[in-house]
């Protein structure tokens, strides 16, 4: 006999103990009624007095004298019928929320309804979950927990969605008041709500984490239509996680790399995918690392390829704010594969690079709608270029790491990404240190993913003596070290002082602006349009105040005629000249012949108006 077999039949002497303590002995029973292996020596008239189903049976033979049945399949068991034949005894007993669930269920199956008895059990059992159970969450959930062993049977009385409704709608309400207790007047007046590390009305969070899954997932779905915080149903999904995916670590057996506890495997997978399915879709909702703790979970439990997607693609939105260990996912293949999953990590960058930048300038925002696809900010960029050139150094060592996996995560990022080289110079290095017997060819896929102008001293100086560096690359070091040796020797020059080619070059032809994305370098340039324009105004106005004083000369000229105002004029004009060669950066000042020649033009106009 297993385990099963002795809970039923201690759990039938239990109910025969207790119905032995209030059954009529005095008047000799007529029926015997079996309920799952326990038996019940009754009397008719009670029973076929509130019970329309028994009264049937009994209708059905009677002429048979019938004496005994069997009632297959009773919601509740023996433990329920007791309380029906209590009730249709008429002894009192409580209903609570730990069994008004049953008596719903047995009162629907016994057809205790109001029309074969006033006042009978269903209406009985209706009202108290009406009024007192639909009142009050913690109640809710415990009939939840009860009709977990009641379906389909809850469901068509509608006791489930009665419950789960009214969890909503007070998880809801509550949520909102504490949102307008949090309401406050700031000091220059405004209202606000305080911010409180966790809200008041997410108290529920615990109580729900008792439900089985299918339960949960019910309700955390009514709270989303009824508008529960993401926040909050986030808060919910990390805490029910928690507890539910405690075995995870009894699921892989590394010694031995095979799964087991096959039932306790497909519960944690059913539970990784529908919190999946239950997450919000508003960013931030959840923390980033329980994402990718889900994600470990949806790999090594071989859930559905869409719930891995999905959490790729949530994870790629923020995979900004990601840390190293977040992104170092252990493979779960054969074991020739690599240590970590990388084609997961390749996908996920994929995704960060083609999500749509809802932080775009609204002004910008058109100028890439048909060009290309919104890139993201600059300072997520950043962020993510240091964390894959971090995790290409972390992997390299890795000797059964192809070269095609590691150039396919490296040129995920594009050119204007990297600021600065040299966390892939060093990710390479290592790469090439642990797999040495990499052909000329492939060291050279290698090194073209540096620019070498992009390394600091250090890493400069350190490349420049790298014998696992091609020797191309090693030349293209020692040259860009030459010009950055220059360019410092260049900054002792004066500002009149003629500067290098290569250093003008370096600031027009695009290293700063190859550090830019192309929404920085858009808004760089109209600010250059911007400074052009008012330069040009300010030249039209003083063009304008040149007119006006050359005709008010012209005018003074007429009316005095003196040949000494007229030189003295001439010389004015010489000094106003609009483009000015004398005071010209780098350029050389006019000869005498020129200047001989301009003074005696001048002359000859001045002697012709006189």
């Amino acid at each position: 006999m297993d385990r099963t077999d002795k809970e039923q039949l201690s759990l039938v002497k239990g109910t025969r103990q207790r119905y032995n303590e209030w059954i009529f002995r005095d008047v000799p029973s007529d029926i015997t009624i079996e309920v799952n292996g326990g038996s019940f020596s009754l009397h008719k008239f009670p029973l076929v007095s509130r019970s329309g189903r028994i009264r049937r049976i009994v209708a059905e033979h009677r002429g048979d004298d019938i004496s005994r049945f069997e009632l297959l399949n009773l919601p509740g068991g023996a433990e329920c019928f007791e309380l029906a034949a209590k009730f249709c005894y008429g002894i009192n007993f409580e209903i609570t929320s730990t069994n008004v669930a049953q008596l719903c269920c047995v009162s629907d199956y016994l057809e205790m309804t109001e029309d074969f008895s006033k006042d009978n059990l269903g209406s009985r059992a209706e009202e108290y979950l009406e009024s007192i159970v639909c009142k009050n969450l913690e109640m809710c959930v415990e009939v939840l927990q009860q009709c977990e062993s009641l379906l389909p049977l809850a469901d068509e009385l509608k006791v489930v969605s009665r419950c789960i409704d009214a969890i909503a709608s007070k998880a809801c309400a509550e949520q909102i008041a504490s949102s307008f207790s949090r309401l406050e007047y700031s000091s220059s007046g405004r209202l606000h709500m305080s911010r409180q590390a966790k809200c008041d009305g997410d108290w529920w969070i615990e109580d729900l984490s008792v439900l089985r899954i299918d339960m949960y997932q019910r309700v955390i779905t009514a709270m989303k239509c009824r508008g529960v915080r993401p926040e909050s149903i986030g808060a919910s999904l990390v805490n029910y996680a928690q507890k539910e995916l405690t075995k995870k670590s009894s699921l892989w057996n590394p010694s031995s790399q095979t799964k087991i506890d096959s039932n306790s495997t497909l519960h944690e997978k059913l539970v990784v995918e529908t919190i999946v399915s239950l997450l919000p879709v508003e960013k931030l909702a959840v923390p980033i690392n329980f994402l990718f703790g889900l994600l470990r979970s949806a790999v090594m439990l071989d859930c559905t390829i869409a719930s891995r997607l999905d959490l790729e693609r949530r994870i790629g939105s923020q995979i900004d704010v990601a840390t190293l260990d977040d992104i170092l996912i252990p493979s779960f293949r054969h074991a020739g594969d690599t240590l970590f999953d990388v084609d997961t990590v390749h996908r996920i960058l994929v995704n960060f690079f083609q999500q749509d930048d809802s932080e775009e300038d609204p002004e910008d925002a058109f100028v890439f709608e048909s060009d290309s696809p919104r890139s993201p900010s600059q300072t997520a960029l950043v962020k993510v270029s240091k964390l894959v050139d971090n995790y290409l150094a972390e992997i390299a060592p890795d000797a059964n790491l192809k070269l095609s996996k590691f150039l396919v995560i490296a040129e995920t990022l594009p050119a204007h990404a990297r600021t600065v080289h040299d966390g892939l110079y060093r990710a390479i290095d290592i790469y090439l240190k642990a797999h040495q017997g990499l052909s000329d060819l492939d060291k050279k896929k290698l090194c073209r993913l540096i620019d070498f102008q992009k390394l600091s001293q250090e890493a400069g100086a350190h490349a420049a003596q790298n014998e696992r560096l091609p020797l191309q690359s090693i030349v293209q070091v020692l040259y860009f070290e030459q010009l950055r040796l220059r360019n410092s020797l260049s900054c002792s020059y004066g500002e009149d002082d003629p500067k290098p080619i290569h250093q003008s070059w370096r600031i027009s032809s695009g290293a700063l602006s190859a550090a830019m994305s192309p929404r920085d370098n858009y808004a760089s340039l109209r600010r250059e349009n911007r400074e052009l324009k008012l330069e040009l105004a300010r030249l039209r106005m003083r063009l304008n105040d040149l007119e006006r004083e050359h005709a008010c000369m012209k005018r003074d000229m007429a009316k005095s005629g003196s040949r000494k105002f007229m030189s003295s004029f001439s010389k004015k004009i010489g000094k106003l000249s609009l483009f000015g060669h004398s005071s010209s950066r780098g350029s050389t000042s006019p000869s005498r012949n020129s200047h001989r020649t301009d003074s005696k033009v001048i002359e000859r106009t001045c002697a012709s108006t006189e």
